[in-house]
This record gives C-alpha cells, sequence and structure tokens, in this order.
C-alpha cells in the first residue's frame, strides 16, 4: 500500500486543514441507541505557547480534537481550558476522560497537581497525555503518570529525535480501527518508561527509528547507552493502558507540529484511543463499534 508522506515541515493547505474535522467516523454508531446513558465528557488540559508557529499549538491542537469528537461521536461533549491548569477543580466535574496537551518538564502543568492526577486513578476517570506533557520526573509525578496511563518520558532515558516514523503494521484494537498504515515527519518520543513487563501497556503505534536518532550524544533527552543498543529495534510511540483496578488511559508522543493533525490516519489514531479510553458502559461500547 502506498503512503502519503507530507514533505518535511510543509503547511497542509486551508482545504487539507478544513478537512481535518473528519476522523472517527469508523467509531460512531451505526445506528440511534435506546436506553444509552448521558453523554460522556472529554475535558483538555491546554498548556501556554512556548514554541514557534505551528509547533506545541496546545491550544489550536485541543480546540481542534475537541471538535472532531463532539462531530464524531453524537454520545460526547467536550470542554477545552486554554493557557494552563484550570484554576477551578470543578472545571473536572463529571469527565469521563481528561487529555493533556502542554509543555513537559519544569513546565508541566500537571506537576503541581499530582494529587489530582492521583484521584483520576481512584475516580475510574481515563486520561490521556499528548507529547511533551509525557514528560514528568521519575518519582511522584512518574509513578502517577505510571498507574494513570501506563509510561512516561522519563529525562535521561527517553529521547525526543526528530524523524519519520513509518508505521507499517497496526495491531487489532479498536484503537486502530479505520486507521491505515502511514509515515509521518513528526518529534516522535521513543523508548518511554513504561510498567513493568509491559502489564496492562497495548503497543497502539510502533516503528524503527531511524539509526541516526540513536547516535546522538548523551544528554537528558537526547541519548543513553541503552538507547544506543538498540538500534534496529522497534519502539512504540502510541500506547494504551488498561488499569488493574479499572479505568483506562494512553500516551501519544507526536504533536509537535499542528499540521500534521490533518494526516487522517494520524489524527483518527488519537480520536480513536481517546473515545476508546471513555468510561463507557459495555454496552454502550458494542453499539459504538458496530460498524455497518
Amino acid at each position: 500500500m502506498r503512503t502519503r508522506i507530507r514533505p518535511r515541515g510543509r503547511r497542509p493547505s486551508r482545504r487539507e486543514f478544513l478537512g481535518a474535522g473528519a476522523g472517527i467516523a469508523a467509531l460512531a454508531p451505526a445506528g440511534p441507541s435506546t436506553g444509552a446513558p448521558a453523554k460522556k465528557r472529554v475535558v483538555f488540559v491546554a498548556g501556554p505557547k512556548s514554541h514557534p508557529f505551528g509547533q506545541h499549538s496546545h491550544n489550536a491542537g485541543c480546540l481542534l480534537l475537541a471538535k472532531c469528537l463532539k462531530e464524531g461521536l453524537p454520545g460526547i461533549e467536550t470542554a477545552v481550558h486554554q493557557d494552563g491548569w484550570p484554576e477551578d477543580p470543578s472545571y473536572f466535574d463529571g469527565a469521563g476522560t481528561v487529555i493533556f496537551f502542554a509543555d513537559g518538564g519544569p513546565g508541566n502543568p500537571a506537576l503541581p497537581h499530582v494529587e489530582t492526577v492521583e484521584s483520576f486513578v481512584e475516580r475510574g476517570i481515563g486520561l490521556g497525555v499528548l507529547h511533551y506533557a509525557l514528560c514528568v520526573p521519575k518519582g511522584r509525578s512518574g509513578e502517577a503518570f505510571l498507574n494513570s496511563i501506563g509510561g512516561y518520558y522519563e529525562t535521561h532515558w527517553s529521547v525526543n529525535p526528530m524523524w519519520t516514523a513509518r508505521f507499517a503494521e497496526l495491531p487489532e484494537h479498536p484503537a486502530t480501527r479505520g486507521v491505515r498504515p502511514f509515515a509521518i515527519h513528526d518529534e516522535w518520543y521513543y523508548h518511554m518508561r513504561f510498567r513493568p513487563d509491559m502489564e496492562g501497556v497495548t503497543p497502539i503505534l510502533t516503528a524503527v527509528p531511524p539509526e541516526s536518532t540513536r547516535n546522538r550524544p548523551d544528554g537528558a533527552h537526547s541519548g543513553n547507552p541503552t538507547v544506543r543498543s538498540r538500534k534496529g529495534m522497534p519502539e512504540h510511540v502510541a500506547w494504551a493502558y488498561e488499569r488493574p483496578g479499572g479505568g483506562r488511559g494512553f500516551g501519544f508522543t507526536g504533536g509537535h507540529f499542528h499540521w500534521a493533525w490533518s494526516h487522517d490516519s494520524y489524527r483518527k489514531a488519537m480520536l480513536n484511543l481517546t473515545a476508546v479510553r471513555l468510561s463507557f458502559s459495555r454496552r454502550l461500547l458494542s453499539d459504538l463499534y458496530s460498524v455497518a
């Protein structure tokens, strides 16, 4: 199958980007459902602007993804809090899933609110984390992410090169429905810190990075001996997680370039992960995935 690869750094045309609203048709209900529960709420926390135009566009990315979810799944309502953590804790009330898309490291808006992330696990709320927001320190924050989404970006272990990832094979999973093999250039983080033995973690997007991405010198984000020893080996850059006590989470390491969302399979994989992570009843999940 031939897969179109967007030239490096090229922004999509207005027509291409406006077409990004289509995305999760494969998850839409086949017909009306009787006795369905109330709408599920997906809330986004978008970090403030930090990069040049078109990069780390947290507000715009969350607004676009929220729009796609609302249009693609009538059983979902969405809310987007822009430019940082919401001051009012009631923002998370009634949430089925929370999505973080923000900078990481010291600027990660989740760091001062680790107890809230931990409460998501206790309350069975789904959590999705995109791109740099996956970067949290080892210790309590890292453990909170391991327990809520199954993995995170650990400095001096994970790396953040720019490369064209080719996803030639996709696993059988609800998050890959309607997603075709594709390739796209992005800042795909890899060698993430996952739960021991990948317990509960299902890789969704996996590719073999070029050797050039492993040859960088040692550094907090650039490289380390373990990464260099894995030349030619596949790396997981998006995954789903089933918590042992109930509830779901996911990580998606892409998201550096805003225009990447115009790629149908790239966008659909992310939207599907969000929809699957919602705490739907088993009956509603059956309705959602009954594709005519």
